[in-house]
């Protein structure tokens, strides 16, 4: 394979996006490619969730499963920057506190963290806790998890219009609408993650969907469209939706 196939330059424009990992030095960054980067958000996803899978179970096997989920979230935030969490934050505030378009998206873009952001995310982090600790099939739920949460907010930049102004905005590069083979391309990981698990975790498309379709109806309703900060907030929900349906307890039992 061709290394500087500029696939290959797509793929690490996402990754230096939407992680603290570096790129090689013959990368080129440009907005032209982040427009079209969105494609490889799940295949960031899938590296994130291979990396929380193996920080979990390298810790569990000297260290209580607790320490070990935690050490894993902890790893995904370090990895990640909190870039998402910051997302779940800030809608946190904008939509708790705001009453009309505008003010909304001026709380959102307001980088001090508020009531309903704080308790936003704390409960956040707690939920994901709580339900990594009652699972059995951790490493197969975190890998899904970054992967499905993921495609489900980059499909919105799919069917949604981008409703911020402001040139500098975090999600402004990859506004652009994404064509039915960038979406398929961003859909393999999804694939790959699904096709070894038994049948019935596929059920959790369904619970994934339906978060997915609520957050959406929600940001058109009040914004009219999303921003970089509710595909932050769609990724969290839909990767605790994921945990959640881990929870039930035909799979936990199985």
């Amino acid at each position: 394979m061709n290394l500087r196939h500029r696939q290959v330059h797509l793929f690490f424009n996402a990754l230096t996006f939407f992680t603290r990992l570096p790129a090689p030095t013959w990368v080129e960054f440009s907005e032209e490619n982040l427009n079209h980067a969105s494609r490889y958000f799940t295949w960031v996803g899938l590296l994130v969730g291979a990396c929380a899978a193996l920080v979990y179970a390298a810790a569990e096997t000297v260290l209580p499963a607790t320490i070990a989920i935690l050490l894993s979230m902890v790893a995904t935030i370090w990895l990640t920057g909190g870039f998402h969490e910051d997302g779940l934050a800030d809608v946190c505030d904008g939509f708790g506190g705001g009453w009309e378009k505008q003010q909304i998206l001026r709380i959102m873009k307001d980088s001090r963290l508020g009531t309903y952001g704080a308790l936003g995310l704390c409960l956040a982090l707690l939920f994901k806790f709580q339900m990594l600790n009652a699972l059995e099939m951790i490493v197969p739920a975190l890998i899904l998890g970054h992967v499905l949460s993921r495609f489900a907010a980059v499909s919105i930049i799919a069917s949604e219009p981008y409703v911020r102004e402001d040139a500098d905005s975090k999600a402004k590069p990859l506004a652009n609408r994404m064509s039915r083979i960038e979406l398929l391309v961003a859909a393999v990981p999804v694939l790959i993650c699904l096709l070894p698990l038994d049948p019935a975790i596929w059920g959790v498309l369904v619970p994934v969907w339906l978060m997915r379709s609520w957050l959406v109806r929600l940001f058109r309703r009040w914004i009219g469209g999303y921003t970089g900060d509710c595909l932050g907030a769609t990724q969290q929900l839909c990767e605790l939706t994921v945990y959640l349906y881990f929870c039930l307890p035909f799979l936990i039992t199985a």
